[in-house]
């Protein structure tokens, strides 16, 4: 048998870029800097001793050694930043703003044809800073090349190139030209990519804002439901009771065997309205239970089988030593959502396994159902995106990933690789166990 390769989607907690774009943005500085530097240092040295044009190398070569030293500074102070500041960018860029307008000054001003890399500088701001910043780039730039054009060093041309400095200025033209479009090419896709990174990371804050209005919209309407059907049901509780003691029924065995299923719907109705409270935070006198983690899957597995005779259930425990943990009873809806979900998809068995690490509880449900399509993989999670093609269906696992989220943990979604799916809940144990059992695991 040809196995199939498993499709996965995932959700992380707040698996977000780590590096915020300011500091990659940043980091792209320093990068250039030193291209910046290296090709000063090689035009200077070819310039002087390989055309024989004399220049003041002790100045010059005193730039880029400012440069190196700005440099370090940087990646000193990118180690121990998680982001860098706009005004830090700004600055950054006025520096090399004014390290060019001093090698230009020193190499012939505004007849120097690499006098255009102002063009990269203003180009960065552009991309990087806000819309006044990226102006004051513009506006010393326009001012420094205005000024080389009437203070600079002339050029000390040799007897060779004298009457040739119109060749010279055209070859070093192109050679600017093209330094200018490789490092536009080169670095705007890097930084354009950083900037699609942060809208793409700002887009699943607002999205993920949405989503929990939307569980705090639902969680408002089910405690209210929850509320106004406990009024009836507690009437409806009375009134079996009554019947149960009516000789009328009691004369008919069937009457009394139906009273007493109808007693325990009605019994197992306000359990599920107390569990919506207790999830909500408003049970009354209701205090945090502890048990192991053994017990608290089998309650669920046994709750679950109870509600629905006849639907295999097997639970897998590893070989580990499980700590005892606050059976949360919004972890125990989520667990049995996933049960639900995986009964409605088809299934005809299921299996529930539970393992852990030193960091992690893991809860698994496998089960040999219809599985999850391409399509669905992608967007499992999502509000009223669901493969059952009824109505309001995809709320469960919408709840589960949301709720998982929330405790810091993470939920898995694949299809098996012999059919069927398997949702697999990563559940942190620093937020579940009890912390002086979690010491000494």
């Amino acid at each position: 048998m040809n196995a199939k390769v498993p499709t996965r989607a995932r959700w992380l907690p707040s698996q977000w870029p780590a590096d915020a774009a300011g500091r990659k943005n940043m980091a792209l500085l320093v990068q250039l800097r030193w291209i910046a530097i290296a090709g000063q240092i090689a035009t200077i040295l070819l310039v002087h001793y390989g055309m024989g044009i004399h220049l003041p190398m002790v100045p010059m070569l005193v730039v880029p050694s400012i440069a190196v030293a700005m440099n370090l500074g940087s990646l000193m102070v990118l180690r121990g930043r998680t982001d860098i500041s706009h005004a830090e960018l700004f600055l950054a860029l006025l520096f090399d703003v004014i390290a060019l307008t001093t090698q230009l000054y020193l190499s012939g001003g505004a007849t120097n044809p690499f006098i255009s890399l102002y063009l990269v500088q203003v180009a960065l701001g552009a991309m990087l800073l806000h819309r006044w910043s990226a102006w004051g780039i513009v506006t010393v730039s326009s001012f420094c090349a205005a000024g080389l054009a009437f203070a600079y060093r002339p050029l000390n041309l040799s007897d060779a190139l004298e009457g040739r400095l119109f060749d010279l200025h055209i070859v070093g033209t192109w050679v600017c030209f093209t330094m200018i479009a490789v490092l536009l090419v080169l670095f705007m896709t890097r930084i354009t990519h950083n900037l699609q990174v942060r809208e793409a990371y700002l887009a699943r804050l607002r999205q993920q804002a949405a989503e929990e209005e939307h569980i705090v919209r639902m969680g408002l309407l089910a405690s209210g439901a929850a509320h106004e059907l406990g009024t009836p049901l507690a009437q409806l509780a009375v009134v079996l009771g009554d019947w149960r003691h009516m000789p009328e029924i009691n004369q008919h065995p069937t009457l009394v065997e139906e009273v007493g299923e109808m007693e325990a719907a009605v019994k197992r109705c306000k359990a599920i309205l107390s569990g919506i409270l207790m999830s909500a935070g408003e049970a009354r006198g209701e205090a945090p239970e502890v048990t192991s983690v053994q017990n608290f899957i089998e309650y669920i597995a046994r709750d679950w089988r109870t509600a629905n005779p006849g639907m295999p259930l097997r639970c897998d425990f590893g070989p580990h030593d499980y700590p005892r943990i606050i059976a949360d009873p919004v972890i125990r809806q989520a667990v049995t959502n996933l049960l639900d979900n995986a009964r409605e998809a088809g299934a005809t068995y299921i299996n529930m396994m539970v393992s852990r690490d030193n960091q992690w509880l893991h809860i698994a449900v496998r089960d040999n159902g219809r599985g999850f399509s391409a399509d669905m993989l992608s967007d499992v999670g999502k509000p009223y995106r669901s493969s059952k093609g009824k109505q309001g269906s995809g709320l469960g696992l919408f709840l589960v990933v949301n709720v998982v989220r929330k405790l810091g943990g993470r939920v898995d979604a694949s299809n098996g690789a012999e059919g069927g799916a398997m949702i697999q809940l990563r559940l942190p144990l620093a937020t579940l166990a009890l912390e002086e059992m979690t010491d000494g695991e």
